[in-house]
């Protein structure tokens, strides 16, 4: 039989937005809940417009649909897409304003258990300062942090003597009578006292004190990489805070904080350099030392430099974190004019004064201007 069109069941357009999907989902939700209507097709309707959002609310999904219509769910083996797993408490959660775990009668439209979900722990950020040489050439630093760990004695379980809850039956939820403006719900709620995991201890573990977790520093050898810089982030997988009912660790995020350095400034993978020169060096040209992340080097200042100039030296910059090889440097030229001069200086400069600089074409534009 020929499935209706998904964007025709919930009534959107083709482009419709993820929240004009999620709107018109909750409008029908509201309308053919099997609890609430009383139309002989309610729950027919319902999980039409259940599995039309399942589909139109998961980007890849919709992109499969869009492309391949119902064909592209054909192979679940009932024609069509299993949301069997999709959990909708999200969206009634919001629509009835209250902390529903599932419905009365929902065993047909996929809501499934509601018992507590394993969940991925808290990730940590935290601040690593790092010298300049240390960002630039890569390093290893020892972190030291306190998490919240899983604890070994009772592997996160938080007792012993494990039993299936009496009150919940193991399900993990209580189902209970709720009064609303939509009518008589039957509601499922966790557990109030296994807290949805279903189970409950005979002996509550004395070292994490029933929670499953305690409290532990850490300290982790972190290698940085060569070219990292202040914002830069590094990812250590399952280092982070326990996670809940059986659920992984979560992460820890160092991010950097690179102190300035006293000679060298940096642009990206390239670092620069201010050269200071006297007047007579940059006049005559000389040979300068200059440091570079490498070492010393040997650089030729020609004859007649001025401030301004860079010379840049290939290779000589940061390792790069997105590509491979390095960025330059550059060797800017200061050059310094005296402040206090000897009576023979004066008169060595009142001799240069007398180079024919006049002749130059900037003294020349500048003359010819004012006259």
């Amino acid at each position: 039989m020929d499935k209706k069109d998904y964007y025709e069941v919930l009534g959107v357009a083709k482009d419709a937005s993820e929240a004009e999907i999620k709107s018109a989902f909750r409008k029908l939700a509201k309308k053919y809940h099997p609890d609430v209507s009383k139309e002989p097709d309610a729950a027919e309707k319902f999980k039409e417009a259940q599995e039309a959002y399942a589909v139109l609310s998961d980007k890849d999904k919709r992109r499969q649909y869009d492309q391949f219509g119902h064909a592209a769910f054909n192979n679940n083996g009932a024609g069509g897409y299993d949301f069997s797993g999709f959990d909708f408490s999200d969206i009634f959660d919001d629509l009835f304003g209250q902390n529903f775990s599932g419905f009365s009668g929902f065993g047909d439209f996929g809501f499934g258990s509601s018992k507590a979900r394993a969940r991925k722990g808290r990730d940590k950020i935290l601040k690593v300062d790092l010298t300049f040489e240390e960002a630039t050439k890569g390093t290893t630093k020892t972190i030291t942090l306190d998490v919240n760990d899983t604890c070994d004695e009772c592997h996160g379980k938080g007792g012993f003597d494990e039993k299936t809850c009496d009150k919940c039956h193991g399900s993990g939820t209580i189902t209970a009578q709720q009064q609303t403006l939509f009518g008589t719900f039957m509601t499922r709620k966790t557990c109030d006292k296994c807290g949805g995991k279903g189970v409950t201890y005979a002996k509550e573990c004395k070292n994490c004190h029933g929670t499953g977790t305690v409290k532990t520093r850490k300290e982790l050898d972190v290698k940085v990489p060569a070219g990292v810089d202040t914002g830069n982030q590094l990812r250590i997988a399952g280092k982070g805070e326990a996670g809940e009912n059986g659920g992984p660790n979560g992460d820890i995020y160092l991010e950097f904080y690179v102190k300035s350095h006293p000679l060298f400034e940096r642009d990206g993978s390239d670092i620069y350099l201010t050269l200071p020169l006297t007047v007579s060096e940059a006049a005559l040209g000389c040979k300068k030392e200059v440091p570079t992340l490498d070492g010393v080097i040997k650089l030729t200042v020609p004859a007649g430099s001025e401030t301004g100039d860079k010379h840049r030296l290939r290779g000589k910059g940061i390792a790069s974190l997105s590509s491979y090889g390095k960025g330059d440097m550059y060797v800017v030229l200061d050059v310094k004019i005296p402040k206090k001069l000897s009576r023979d200086q004066k008169k060595l400069f009142e001799q240069l004064a007398k180079t024919g600089l006049d002749e130059d074409r900037a003294f020349k534009n500048l003359q010819d201007y004012l006259k």
